[in-house]
């Protein structure tokens, strides 16, 4: 009995041994083949969740725009596009969230498209 006991438990241990370091069951990054050719459509990455910088001219000046142009920004609706033109004017871009009229998240996504311009 005592061999049939001992004789369980080493096959037990060896199975959930070779289980744990098993290759198929471990995720490893293996990196894509190298191919010239495009992915089709549909099966393309998706875009960056943030928009790549614009020079200070293609920027949109918080202080002067239009409720519609706040709109057209991810994340930005109508109450938030609301808070934006009743907290004007801004001296610097940063302070739609000091003022909280921004969540932090939010205010990193359009970030890279807005300016506070200062009048002249």
């Amino acid at each position: 009995m005592r061999r049939y006991t001992l004789a369980s438990i080493t096959t037990a241990v060896l199975a959930l041994g070779l289980l744990v370091s098993s290759p198929s069951m471990a995720q490893s990054f293996q990196p894509a083949p190298h191919s010239d050719r495009m992915a089709p459509a549909g099966k393309m990455a998706p875009a960056s969740k943030t928009a790549p910088a614009k020079s200070d001219a293609e920027k949109l000046d918080i202080n002067t725009a239009t409720k519609e142009e706040l709109m057209a920004f991810k994340g930005i609706g109508d109450k938030y596009s609301d808070k934006i033109i009743a907290g004007r004017p801004y001296a610097k871009k940063d302070q739609l969230v000091s003022k909280k009229i921004l969540p932090e998240a939010t205010y990193k996504k359009i970030s890279g498209q807005i300016i506070a311009s200062q009048p002249k």
